[in-house]
């Protein structure tokens, strides 16, 4: 019989943390889930450390190729009609996949939700800026800014996932902005208000902290853009937000002396301006 739950930690080199991120999921209240841990390609020890687990999770090692891939596996290895995705350098309160279980049970017309966080970086808990605040329900014109959605917060359908598309491999960064675009375009996002999470920052390998991320991000609007799913609506927010987002970005080449880039940047909303309202 499946679990009514699967959960997906992919990790690379945080032979430590993954440790505390999986002792957060096996200390759930709820215990109807599956565990699954992918190791994309990690150099260090993880896997001698995940070994003393044994069949308490499902462990399956790739080479090096992203969390988007590595996110990807562990869905096409898992089984429950429910996911649930927790970051390697992220922790869960008790009561996470419990709350949001009992929630998607009592409300089957929702494919999606995520909790509040508590903030953690460099060891201390800090309040996450206005811009931050989550939203609940239609998110998708605020999300065009910025990812609203945190991976390790959401609990979400497979069905979702299926009509929507995986996390695209193709985008080393950015690749979770892209995805709840693509959810926000047609579902709502219901956002439960107890903290049941715990994001810490700061560390030097987190994905969000890399410089160029917007690039990526253009990328993604250009997918929706090009997609046909968007309203005349949607697609003359997605179109500002792409045209304020090349303007940053190619002004930004220009000032480090990449002159051809920066141009290509600076013109390329035109290409989806005629589209435009």
């Amino acid at each position: 019989m499946s679990p009514e739950i699967s959960v997906i930690i992919p990790t690379y080199n945080r032979a430590s943390m993954v440790l505390e991120a999986v002792e957060s999921v096996l200390a759930q209240d709820m215990t109807d889930f599956e565990l699954i841990v992918i190791n994309d390609g990690s150099t260090d020890d993880t896997e001698k450390r995940l070994s003393v687990y044994g069949s308490r999770l499902k462990y399956y090692q790739q080479e090096n190729a992203g969390v988007s891939a590595a996110r990807n596996r562990g869905v096409r290895f898992s089984t429950a009609p429910l996911l649930a995705f927790l970051d390697s350098d992220d922790l869960w309160l008790p009561t996470k996949l419990q709350v949001q279980h009992a929630y998607m049970t009592e409300n089957p017309e929702i494919h999606i939700c995520q909790t509040e966080e508590i903030w953690w970086r460099n060891g201390r808990r800090v309040n996450p800026k206005n811009h931050h605040q989550k939203p609940a329900g239609d998110i998708f014109q605020r999300s065009l800014e910025l990812c609203l959605v945190s991976p390790s917060a959401v609990m979400m359908r497979r069905e979702l996932l299926e009509k929507v598309g995986y996390f695209d491999e193709e985008l080393p960064m950015a690749e979770d902005y892209d995805l709840w675009l693509r959810v926000a375009v047609d579902y709502p996002v219901v956002l439960l208000p107890e903290p049941l999470v715990i994001k810490r920052g700061g560390h030097p390998d987190q994905l969000s902290a890399r410089k160029g991320i917007d690039r990526y991000r253009i990328e993604a609007l250009e997918k929706l853009l090009n997609s046909g799913r968007l309203s005349p609506e949607q697609y003359d927010w997605t179109w500002k937000a792409l045209r304020r987002k090349c303007q940053i970005y190619g002004e930004g080449c220009l000032k480090r002396g990449k002159a051809q880039e920066g141009e290509r940047y600076l013109a390329l909303p035109e290409k989806y301006r005629r589209k435009a309202l």
